[in-house]
């Protein structure tokens, strides 16, 4: 069955019918919707929402198999993660290319492009490293580029009209 259930998801895929690079749940209990922009909306148990911006290349791991996701592997466009910490027992991270970024309970935004991670923090505070570095720190407002080099991460505040592109990418 399991078998039979694979080769059905990759005709599927070849054939189109499930469009290349489209985010799946991979958490029991999320339900999936699409909102007016063809971004794909994640409700999930425990308090956690994923906003994937269109053509988005993600997906949603629960680690701990408590039945909410507790990571996402971002790597192609935005997602927009919101975590209640109140419902929601344990972290969050999302784990990019150049990047891991890790939180309690918070609104943030990591976008993958052009061999850089970007990290905005709406709410709440996150904290983001490379795979092997130290972490920064961000506080609402801020942000962090993350490309592939060793350089020391530098905690920025980002611009208006670049929060507003990132965030109107993802709805917001």
């Amino acid at each position: 069955m399991k078998m039979t259930f694979c080769n059905l998801f990759v005709a599927a895929l070849a054939g189109g019918l499930i469009p290349h690079g489209a985010a799946l749940a991979q958490s029991a209990g999320c339900a999936m919707s699409r909102d007016a922009g063809g971004r794909q909306v994640f409700n999930c148990p425990g308090g956690v929402k994923v906003t994937a911006e269109a053509g988005a290349s993600f997906r949603l791991a629960d680690r701990n198999g408590d039945g909410s996701p507790d990571s996402a592997s971002l790597s192609r466009k935005a997602i927009l993660v919101d975590v209640d910490a109140s419902q929601h027992a344990g972290g969050f991270q999302v784990v990019t290319p150049q990047a891991i970024a890790a939180v309690r309970g918070t609104q943030w935004a990591v976008d993958v492009a052009a061999g850089k991670t970007s990290v905005l923090v709406v709410r709440g505070s996150v904290a983001v490293r490379r795979p092997a570095g130290e972490p920064v720190v961000l506080s609402p407002g801020e942000g962090v580029d993350v490309g592939r080099g060793t350089e020391p991460l530098v905690v920025r505040r980002w611009p208006a009209a670049r929060v507003s592109a990132l965030l109107a990418r993802l709805g917001q």
